[in-house]
């Protein structure tokens, strides 16, 4: 299935699936109860994800029977409302609930979740006393309707029990919330071959086990087993809500055939237009993305900004690096006025920033751009590339942090941020315009940057990969704390251009790096 069909049928989210292991098949009785339970432990779950790998893939099939199979996406919607005293751990005694998905729509495949209590797993059984049903679908539902199992499963906080802290649904992907409780952009378990000339192939989260938490402890801990046709893995989150939610993610993957492009970490998100790309702009809302730019803290130190594009064919970019200290995509503009949707709430969603753990090594971080006409698909992937050939027989080990929240948990101090992005026409006013020509400004803040006074010598590198650079300035911006740079590129013909730019005095860099890729529009004359 081709990445924009399986976004497009799934509000932006993968169908899931449920991995024919044995160790389940006995775990629920006849009547429904759950059986005896089963040891559990992390070490268990990495050697039966090993072992996996050593199998053939088992592709799955259509568990919906036909009458949850006919529903459309409002019956869904309808079908799709748990009762919240049917939680898991219901009650209020523990800091933490789960919540569970119907199966239907998209999602054809149940997981398999369980509870784990004292090193004990016990399966999760599926009743539809956990749902109350709509009007519109309770006389189409029948009088047996047996176990189907769950779609995914969402956890809230004894925080607010009517908001969700976070979710799993849908392939191996996953969302979570900071202060806002906004939902926004996605991470994913695992990405394979995305943005390649070929097929991309979702690995999916076939089972989760929620361990059940201490009335007092601040975390909630649980495992997942992934599989693919090309690798199976074994998941730990750990996962602790506040205004930054904070998720420690354990990996060990174990791949069942060779990987050209292995995606770890990625996150999938949103960007239709915005101050630097107005393509796709015929809308009363200026702006509409989940996240504006790709923030990067290579492992050199450098500071690193790449806005984000609603590209006119699809793009991937590569940001090489040893060792990353850490990469994310950001929502950094925060404004309302920016956005005039307080339905979306665009200025509220949350960034996602990714923070290795242990020695990465060689790699890129890369990022894809998808062109896109709808607010409702995904169209942009950002994540970890190793270097390191990715062959049948290996574990491969990938620990990282991720927080979600409005600011990512470090930002650079000594240099300013860049704060926006604009281009248009090139040139100056009543000059003859140059069609190959266009002007990009660049707004920069805080760092060193905003001690200086307004009569400071304060320059700009600008390269470009190919054409002119024309007329650079940099001044302070009237009337705020910004300092701005403007420059015109002439660069005729149509292979984008690879711009970089940071603003510098005496003592050195005053801000991060600022890397942009531009690509003229089909048509423009040269």
């Amino acid at each position: 299935m081709k990445r924009r069909d399986l976004l497009t049928r799934l509000l932006g989210l993968a169908a899931c699936g449920m991995l024919p292991v044995p160790w389940v098949d006995t775990a629920t009785a006849q009547n429904g109860s759950p059986a005896e339970g089963q040891p559990f432990s992390p070490k268990w779950l990495r050697e039966t994800a090993q072992q996996l790998a050593r199998e053939p893939y088992v592709p799955l099939s259509d568990a919906r029977p036909s009458w949850l199979a006919a529903m459309d996406y409002d019956d869904y919607q309808a079908l799709n409302n748990f009762r919240a005293d049917h939680s898991l751990w219901a009650g209020g005694e523990l800091p933490f609930q789960a919540r569970f998905f119907h199966l239907g729509l998209y999602f054809h495949h149940p997981v398999s979740l369980y509870e784990v209590a004292n090193g004990i797993a016990r399966p999760i059984v599926f009743s539809p006393e956990m749902f109350k049903y709509g009007p519109r679908v309770k006389d189409r539902i029948p009088a047996q309707v047996g176990d189907l199992g769950f779609a995914g499963f969402r956890v809230n906080s004894r925080a607010d029990w009517d908001r969700d802290m976070f979710s799993f649904l849908g392939a191996s992907y996953f969302r979570a919330v900071g202060a806002s409780k906004q939902y926004g952009l996605s991470a994913r378990g695992l990405a394979i071959d995305t943005g390649m000339d070929r097929a991309e192939e979702f690995p999916a989260f076939r089972r989760f086990w929620l361990e059940r938490p201490a009335a007092d402890t601040a975390a909630l801990t649980l495992h997942a087993l992934l599989d693919s046709p090309s690798i199976t893995g074994a998941y730990r989150f750990v996962i602790t809500p506040g205004d930054t939610t904070t998720m420690q993610v354990e990996t060990r993957l174990f791949p069942r055939r060779p990987i050209e492009r292995l995606g770890i970490a990625p996150m999938t998100s949103m960007f239709q237009c915005g101050e630097n790309d107005r393509r796709i702009a015929d809308d009363y809302r200026p702006e509409i993305h989940d996240s504006d730019g790709l923030a990067l803290w290579t492992g050199t130190g450098e500071w690193i900004w790449r806005p984000l594009l609603n590209p006119h064919y699809i793009r991937v970019n590569s940001f090489l690096d040893d060792n990353p200290r850490g990469f994310g995509l950001l929502q950094r503009d925060r404004d309302f006025s920016h956005y005039q949707d307080d339905a979306a709430f665009y200025h509220q969603r949350p960034s996602l920033w990714v923070e290795p753990m242990g020695h990465w090594g060689q790699g890129r971080v890369q990022l894809v751009e998808l062109p896109t006409a709808d607010e409702t698909f995904d169209n942009i992937v950002a994540f970890w590339n190793p270097a390191q050939a990715v062959e049948p027989g290996q574990e491969l080990r990938f620990d990282y942090r991720l927080y979600w929240g409005a600011q990512p948990p470090v930002r650079p101090t000594l240099v300013a941020e860049v704060m926006a992005t604009r281009l248009g026409a090139g040139g100056m006013p009543g000059q003859q315009k140059i069609d190959s020509m266009r002007k990009f400004v660049i707004d920069f803040q805080g760092g060193r940057l905003a001690q200086l006074p307004k009569d400071a010598k304060v320059e700009a590198t600008v390269t470009a990969s190919r054409g002119e650079i024309r007329d650079v300035v940099v001044r302070p911006l009237q009337q705020s704390d910004l300092w701005r740079c403007h420059f015109d590129l002439v660069a005729p013909g149509s292979e984008p251009v690879d711009l970089r730019c940071y603003l510098r005095d005496a003592e050195g860099a005053l801000s991060e790096t600022w890397l942009y890729q531009w690509s003229p529009p089909p048509g423009v004359k040269s």
